[in-house]
């Protein structure tokens, strides 16, 4: 399965088949199944680009940075999740948990 733009994304769910497909094909360490109220969606770690994306959309309106953060990640789900803010707001509180920030060490000689 390759990506597919948010737009044009009309997959509503993964099965578990198709999630380790998909993290196999594109090396993500994982994908991210996010819930609110009965509505859910499939998302991948965000990328570099993703989150520089998201970050200049921010300047014009901050929840705009939640937004392009879930559409550049989008593999499935309800639409819902994104365009209606009964979904959304709860979502947007739960988007850190999207990024894996792993450990890192610093040595100082």
């Amino acid at each position: 399965m390759s990506k597919i733009a948010f737009e044009n994304n009309q997959k509503k769910t993964l099965t578990e088949e198709e999630m380790k497909a998909i993290k196999a094909a594109e090396d993500y360490d994982y994908i991210t199944v996010l819930e609110v109220k009965g509505k859910q969606c499939f998302l991948h770690p965000p990328t570099r680009q993703i989150l520089d994306a998201a970050n200049s959309a921010s300047k014009k309106a901050e929840s705009k940075f939640n937004e392009v953060l879930m559409k550049g990640c989008w593999l499935a789900g309800d639409k819902e999740m994104v365009t209606d803010d009964r979904y959304f707001i709860p979502a947007s509180a739960k988007l850190g948990e999207l990024i894996d920030f792993g450990e890192a060490t610093v040595k100082k000689y």
